[in-house]
């Protein structure tokens, strides 16, 4: 198997085949090789965890929106704050989000790691201190930034509050009230741009390591989570 084929296979996370043909089936390796090595798309760096299609469906850049999150019945509605930032800040706007959680709250690591399972599967640890929490993930800055396959998310179900960085490297905010979150990302010079379209929105491919899959393991037990996962 060559190494174009192996890379869809280990790599594609989102996308139909159709979608897959149209943008990488006939690409040799060097030309794959050649787009997977551009992370800089104007002023905007992206992280080793993922690169957009070769035809460029959507061009990342820099910017939030706001946006609605509904549950599958539709009774639940929540307001939700989506961003997407330069590679150079990036994780300082996540831990700087996760400010107005409050000093106590819950943790969720969502790992696709094991390809042998459909989709992703996540781990939750409830009731860590949030400097306990910052120096783990600062700890672990390497991991959360560049696998594609690891994404994390903290929460205050009292508030309630949420922030998700997820395997994207988007940054997710979730609330009914939104204004501190906005604030951090305008403090960051994060343009609000309503009609932005995230690397989310198009077909897209996801790289990760036998060392970050390993460095996964040990941030879930820094983090003090057992085996036991749930969708």
């Amino acid at each position: 198997m060559g190494f174009l084929k192996k890379f869809i296979r280990n790599v594609l996370r989102e996308g139909s085949q159709a979608q897959l043909r149209s943008s990488f089936e006939h690409l040799s390796e060097e030309e794959l090789e050649a787009h997977l090595r551009i992370a800089k798309y104007g002023n905007f760096t992206l992280t080793d965890a993922i690169r957009p299609s070769y035809d460029l469906q959507v061009v990342p850049r820099e910017g939030y929106r706001h946006d609605i999150y509904r549950s599958d019945n539709g009774k639940t509605v929540i307001p939700v704050l989506m961003a997407s930032v330069s590679k150079e800040r990036l994780f300082d706007t996540f831990m700087e989000l996760l400010d107005p959680l409050g000093d106590e709250v819950d943790v969720v690591l969502e790992t696709s790691h094991n390809r042998d399972r459909p989709g992703h599967h996540d781990l939750y640890r409830e009731d860590i201190d949030m400097p306990v929490l910052k120096s783990v993930l600062w700890e672990f800055e390497d991991l959360l930034l560049n696998d594609g396959c690891t994404g994390v998310a903290v929460l205050n179900p009292d508030i309630p509050l949420e922030v998700q960085f997820d395997e994207h490297k988007l940054l997710i905010c979730y609330g009914s009230d939104l204004r501190s979150f906005e604030r951090i990302l305008k403090g960051h010079g994060i343009p609000n741009d309503e009609q932005i379209r995230f690397i989310t929105e198009a077909e897209h491919v996801h790289s990760s390591t036998e060392y970050y899959a390993r460095r996964f393991e040990e941030l879930k037990m820094y983090l003090g989570m057992d085996e036991g996962c749930y969708v």
